[in-house]
This record gives structure tokens, C-alpha cells and sequence, in this order.
């Protein structure tokens, strides 16, 4: 099942888990929306550093530091997304709580091994 899902701290990297992990929802047929600090490629899909709005985001998945992430939380809060994955390293209380408030789901939890095993 296609679930939209946002990569937020995408890296055109090769060895970032970051980039790994918009390789594989691409080859799990995901649609994908890749937000990084740089410009850049991961495959042919563009990185953007510009917060478009979108809709109907299935998840929010953060490979960025907790101190990192504080600039993205109006963008966040206001797509409204299902759920947010903070990545190991990603934790973050504050914005955990903000989610919860707005009835969105959080996970601690690592997204590519959500996906190898079949989670996701």
C-alpha cells in the first residue's frame, strides 16, 4: 500500500541512512517526498530545502538532531501527518508532546528495519 510518506534531513549522500531510506519506500512502491538541508538527487528523486505544503502525508519520517528539527515543527504540525518516526539519535520529547496534542501518532523506532520487516 502506497503510504506518502516525507523523509525529513534527506541526504544525496549514498552511505546516510537517510538516503537509504528513500531508496527503499521508493522500491516498496511508497511515494516519496525527500527534504534536506542541501539540494540534490537520491535516485531521480529531487531533495528540496523549500517547505511546500502537502497533503494526505501518511508519515513523517526525521533524520535530523533534536536541536535540528525545532525549525521544521509549524511545517510539521501543520501537514497533519498520521504519524512521525523520530530515528534512532532523533528522539525528541518536545516535539513528541506537540504531536500527541494535534492527534498525531509517534514512534521511536528505526524506519528502515520498519520496512525490512514489513512494519511500516
Amino acid at each position: 500500500m502506497d503510504k506518502k510518506t516525507i523523509v525529513l534531513g534527506a541526504s544525496a549522500k549514498a552511505d546516510k541512512y537517510s538516503n537509504m531510506c528513500v531508496k527503499k519506500l521508493l522500491a516498496k512502491g511508497h511515494t516519496v517526498v525527500a527534504i534536506g538541508n542541501k539540494a540534490g538527487l537520491i535516485e531521480h528523486l529531487p531533495i528540496v530545502e523549500e517547505l511546500l505544503p502537502h497533503s494526505v502525508v501518511d508519515t513523517i519520517t526525521i533524520y535530523l538532531s533534536p536541536i535540528n528539527q525545532k525549525k521544521y515543527y509549524e511545517y510539521i504540525l501543520a501537514i497533519k501527518p498520521l504519524r512521525i518516526i523520530f530515528n534512532p539519535g532523533t528522539e525528541n520529547d518536545e516535539l513528541e508532546q506537540l504531536a500527541l496534542k494535534n492527534n498525531i501518532k509517534v514512534a521511536n523506532a528505526c524506519t528502515l528495519v520498519m520496512l525490512t520487516t514489513n512494519q511500516y
